[in-house]
């Protein structure tokens, strides 16, 4: 029997079909699925938290963050790791420590191997409810790999370029490979007051694949958004765009969302959490934005301030059906597809 490793040399040699996919024999190691050359990324219905699972053409794995406390988040995380076809995390990011980010820690690592855990130190947030959910977090993980990141360092994910651009509430001074440029938009953006929760601690990447670029900054808020983009854009354009903070208006400041100006975005916003009118209208008027992804119908907001159904996971009303995740395959040459794993529709997207 071929092994996994043999697997992938024989697709990289192009001596295996790309439209391959394999199973796992009885009691046996889960092969790779899929074909080789591509970046995949799920955004997983974790109810309005975040999880975000990327697996490299190399079958290289990252996480970020967890969702919910209990098993509903990690089933789904589980059950998006089997559709990869990997069984093990290489590496485990939580941006922050609010509980619909870190809250999963202690179940998910009950059922599945993390080689490392990343994240940007101690808790900042004077709360009970952060302190616990903290403490949660470093007694699930005591004995385990832990790194501390700062902005400029790199995450090991053989296949992919992974910058660590915020961390901690202090940003990276320049992206390599990135000029950065004058900002028009930054004028008219009003200065924004500081919050002092774990939001603007987040831990934000830049995830690059040949042409490809993918932007997660978790609930990084407005005033922590404006310094990567003014007076300069420190980031460029980007392919795809999680929306920050879910599609709260606390965070996606238009002088930072017209600055990237991502191809597509993605709200990972829960029925009745976040996805809030005047974020989704920032996102949606984004200079070159193609489409605007939701897992979830904003169920609080008005039609005119959600995407049209083809273009949300789980739509009001699906209850016990919710889950569906997007699933987006990224070429080196820039182009990728989004999945809508409630209806099986794909929609490609050409390099530009």
């Amino acid at each position: 029997m071929m092994t996994a490793a043999t697997i992938r040399r024989l697709f990289s040699l192009g001596l295996l079909a790309a439209s391959v996919s394999f199973t796992a024999p009885p009691g046996g190691q889960a092969y790779a699925q899929g074909s080789p050359g591509h970046l995949t990324i799920y955004t997983i219905d974790v109810e309005g938290g975040q999880s975000t699972l990327l697996v490299s053409p190399t079958g290289a794995s990252l996480l970020v963050d967890t969702g919910w406390p209990g098993g509903n988040s990690t089933d789904r995380i589980q059950a998006a790791m089997k559709d990869a076809g990997i069984t093990r995390l290489d590496h485990l990011l939580i941006t922050h420590f609010h509980v619909d980010h870190v809250g999963g820690v202690p179940e998910l690592v009950k059922r599945v191997q993390v080689g490392e855990f990343i994240d940007h130190g101690e808790n900042r947030e004077d709360s009970d409810i952060t302190r616990h959910d903290y403490a949660a977090y470093v007694k699930a993980i005591a004995g385990k790999p832990r790194r501390i990141v700062h902005p400029g360092d790199t995450i090991d994910i053989a296949g992919l370029t992974t910058i660590v651009l915020t961390a901690d509430g202090d940003h990276i001074a320049a992206v390599p490979g990135v000029k950065p440029t004058p900002n028009p938009y930054c004028a008219s953006e009003p200065k924004w007051d500081l919050d002092t929760t774990e939001n603007p601690r987040s831990t934000g990447i830049l995830v690059r694949y040949g042409k490809f670029r993918f932007l997660d900054l978790g609930d990084l808020t407005k005033a922590k958004e404006i310094p990567l983009v003014c007076p300069v854009n420190l980031i460029g354009h980007v392919d795809l765009y999680l929306v920050n903070h879910h599609g709260f208006n606390l965070s996606n400041s238009k002088a930072f969302v017209d600055a990237i100006a991502p191809r597509v975005a993605i709200m990972d916003n829960g029925a009745h959490k976040a996805g809030s009118p005047e974020a989704w209208q920032t996102v949606h008027e984004s200079p070159g934005l193609e489409d605007l992804y939701m897992l979830h119908t904003a169920e609080d907001s008005d039609a005119a301030h959600n995407s049209a159904d083809a273009l949300i996971a789980n739509l009001k009303g699906s209850g016990a059906q919710d889950g569906a995740w997007f699933k987006v395959i990224a070429n080196a040459d820039g182009s990728f597809s989004v999945t809508n794993a409630r209806t099986g529709q794909t929609k490609a997207y050409a390099q530009r």
